[in-house]
């Protein structure tokens, strides 16, 4: 996704969120005063929210630290590495439209969602903007979605301070490799939502989701696909120009003809 691209969700959004203001009869100058350290270039796409917290962007990890937690919803969001909470960008994407999450860059400034949207769509971070459209579509939908094979919580005490992201790098450049093949390949573990779901102990995800391009996977890569999903629940998504598409392929025993 091109800046142009960005622009114009951006532009779709406050557009939309104008309209719903109209309608309401909200007052601007008091809106302004609650949320007036949120990013300004994203106020008019993001909800109003009383609970917003605030994350620092570190480059060297493609993720940010969460510096600031407010609000129930970071049970179900991030991952904790050695006791610091860090989300991934299409997590913060999600976030930040939402109105949940103010980001920084490493000079405390605010990034807005234009900037975000671009990262979002930069595969250099483990993400491509069709990923983050599913990541969207699956939260809206009240899931709790973790990338797969990605533990949600690990802890070494014995380690210096950003020496324990081995497995994230790793994770992300495995992501990377897989982005640039354009296969069908594994992005999500999906839970169903559970107020007692815990980081430390979140069990088997309900099902993975697995992204594909504008052709389905051949009979092979389905049978491979859920080999490695071993006995979770495969299902597959296809994401075209904002429309979210999800599907599976049940096994059907077909009657043998005499």
């Amino acid at each position: 996704m091109d800046g142009e691209e960005v622009s114009k969700v951006e532009g779709e959004t406050r557009r939309r969120r104008k309209g719903k203001g109209k309608e309401r009869g909200e007052n601007p100058a008091r809106n302004r005063q609650q949320n007036n350290f949120l990013p300004s270039s994203s106020l008019s796409g993001c909800q109003i929210r009383t609970e917003v917290s605030k994350a620092r962007w570190v480059e060297e990890i493609g993720m940010a630290q969460v510096i600031e937690k407010n609000g129930s919803l970071w049970a179900t969001t991030g991952v904790i590495r050695n006791g610091n909470l860090y989300c991934h960008i299409e997590e913060i994407g999600y976030l930040a439209q939402i109105g949940a999450l103010v980001l920084l860059d490493d000079g405390e400034n605010v990034m807005g969602l234009k900037d975000i949207f671009t990262k979002c769509a930069d595969r250099r971070y483990g993400c491509t903007w069709e990923f983050f459209e599913a990541y969207r579509d699956l939260k809206s939908l009240g899931f709790i979605v973790g990338r797969h094979g990605q533990p949600w919580s690990l802890k070494h005490d014995n380690l210096k301070p950003n020496s324990n992201f081995t497995v994230d790098t790793d994770f992300i450049a495995d992501r990377i490799e897989e982005l640039q093949i354009g296969a069908a390949n594994l992005i999500f573990d999906i839970y169903k939502p559970n107020s007692k779901f815990k980081k430390t102990d979140p069990g088997a995800p309900s099902f993975i989701i697995c992204l594909v391009g504008d052709w389905p996977p051949i009979r092979k890569e389905v049978e491979y696909l859920e080999e490695k999903c071993k006995l979770v629940p495969l299902k597959f998504c296809h994401v075209n120009h904002g429309d979210v598409r999800f599907f599976s392929f049940p096994e059907v025993s077909l009657p043998v003809l005499p």
